[in-house]
């Protein structure tokens, strides 16, 4: 690969960005069909602009709908249709007659995955309803979360596989807030999300925890914009909403919506 490329991403991101290059080569070079693991967007937003690059090679993603944030994708040569292949989607349904599953949240059930092993690039996106959750879960690993997971943040449960056409999806519920800033810089939005000092802020950005639209961000004075998704780690994630305009004071009323 032209190392001026490498510039285009951050440098956390080169490892990925040369397995992705490895996926693209074979199709092109090989005639090889790939399938990934899930991929979050900011790593389809890399898969894609390899792909572009290369003539001989082509790539469709899924995550069981068309609203998913996480993605697998199947990548190969240009000539083949990929419309047939498997993309290896599940769904794990959990449940629970306990009344305390009905106070469970996203971080719960991601917590409860983990735990048992599971490795994240496994997992798809989790739908929590109200009695019950689906998590989209990669076909060759869902046996053995069937299998092992049976609690969820001490909460007992009972699950079963269904096929991804069976898949019931939440909608995004945001907790939202408003607040005004003298600008939009992300040290600034930040420290009035978390509703922390900016000192206290801008040490975890620069030490990586802080990601915005999924790619690591060092700069505390980097700008946001309405749809950018930051996450903080350690405390979660949220996305600008609206830029509503300006107060009297000259401000920037912003509106956010955090993650439930």
């Amino acid at each position: 690969m032209n190392k001026d490329f490498y510039a285009h991403f951050h440098p956390d991101e080169r490892h990925f960005v040369d397995r992705a290059m490895e996926w693209v080569e074979r199709a092109a070079h090989n005639h090889a069909v790939t399938r990934t693991d899930f991929l979050d967007p900011r790593q389809a937003f890399i898969v894609t602009s390899l792909v572009n690059r290369e003539l001989d090679a082509h790539c469709i993603f899924d995550g069981g709908n068309l609203s998913a944030e996480r993605k697998r994708a199947i990548i190969g040569p240009t000539y083949r249709d990929l419309s047939d292949e498997d993309f290896g989607l599940e769904v794990l349904h959990i449940r629970s007659d306990d009344s305390k599953f009905i106070s469970l949240e996203h971080g719960d059930f991601m917590g409860a995955v983990l735990n048992v092993g599971m490795k994240r690039d496994k997992v798809g996106d989790i739908h929590v309803h109200v009695n019950e959750a689906h998590i989209v879960i990669a076909s060759e690993a869902i046996a053995f979360m069937h299998m092992q997971l049976s609690q969820v943040h001490r909460v007992h449960v009972q699950t079963e596989i269904l096929s991804i056409d069976k898949l019931e999806v939440a909608k995004q519920n945001f907790e939202e807030m408003s607040f005004s800033v003298a600008s939009m810089r992300l040290d600034g939005i930040l420290s009035d999300a978390w509703r922390l000092s900016r000192a206290k802020i801008v040490q975890p950005i620069q030490a990586g925890k802080c990601r915005v639209n999924w790619k690591p961000e060092l700069s505390p004075s980097k700008e946001l914009r309405e749809g950018d998704v930051v996450s903080l780690q350690g405390f979660g994630r949220f996305k600008v909403l609206e830029v509503e305009g300006l107060t009297k004071k000259g401000r920037l009323r912003v509106k956010i919506g955090k993650y439930a």
